[in-house]
């Protein structure tokens, strides 16, 4: 049996497990499992894989992407890179090294929705994890921008700071925190929506629900949005390539 599993504190939400036990079983492997595995705390790592064995390869998701460094052998250039980890791979001699494919999906998948321009600026909301993949992503493109948080002695912006003459200057705005994921649905980020435009284009990288609050007050203002399910499938994708050596 080779398995494979997703970590995170709170994993309801999460299509990884459907995404890969179909993608198994169409490329008829009935030896290949993958689970979801909720920790509690980080430091719950060593213990799952000692209990696992076969487990061979890991997603990783909210909250622990950057704290799971302090558990691995090693880091993949992807991971020192963006300084954030969502892919385990457990190597034959029980290494564990880490990479980011976040970076790669969403890199790929804002390809095919915002017209990259010399001079697009962006928002990049959050400033966890997924925001750091998000701007590995937006250097390699050569968008410049911004990070948004609640933190006041931060080092980009606040909501507070989010005029209608930055928001005008800045039509890419991507939500890189949780807010808006399913339970909580009826959460989004304290932008002014009203200053939006059909010159924005509005990125989530939630994707459950398929449409949340920060695109559907998006899309009254007329903006161009996007989930991220493209993203999780593509990140998906270049995780499956880790685990099989490609």
């Amino acid at each position: 049996m080779r398995q494979f599993g997703l970590i995170g504190r709170t994993l309801s939400h999460s299509f990884s497990q459907t995404y890969f036990t179909q993608k198994f079983y169409s490329l008829g492997l009935g030896d290949h499992q993958y689970e979801l595995f909720e920790l509690a705390s980080v430091n719950e790592l060593p213990g799952l894989l000692a209990a696992h064995p076969d487990l061979v390869g890991l997603n990783v998701t909210v909250p622990y992407k950057e704290s799971v460094m302090l558990y691995l052998d090693e880091l993949a250039p992807s991971a020192t890179r963006v300084g954030a980890v969502n892919v385990i791979e457990r190597t034959p001699d029980g290494r564990l090294r880490g990479h980011n494919t976040d970076y790669i999906g969403f890199r790929e998948s804002l390809r095919r929705f915002f017209p990259l321009r010399p001079e697009a600026r962006a928002l990049v909301l959050g400033t966890g994890g997924a925001s750091k993949a998000v701007a590995v992503a937006l250097q390699e493109l050569g968008i410049a921008y911004w990070t948004v948080s609640r933190d006041p002695l931060g080092a980009g912006l606040t909501y507070a700071d989010l005029t209608p003459q930055l928001l005008a200057a800045h039509p890419l705005i991507i939500n890189a925190t949780p807010l808006g994921t399913f339970p909580r649905t009826d959460e989004c980020p304290p932008l002014p929506y009203a200053a939006l435009t059909e010159q924005h284009y509005l990125y989530d990288l939630v994707y459950n629900p398929a449409e949340t609050l920060f695109m559907l007050k998006g899309k009254e203002a007329g903006a161009q949005v996007k989930n991220g399910f493209e993203m999780l499938c593509l990140q998906a994708e270049a995780a499956w390539e880790i685990w099989n050596g490609r």
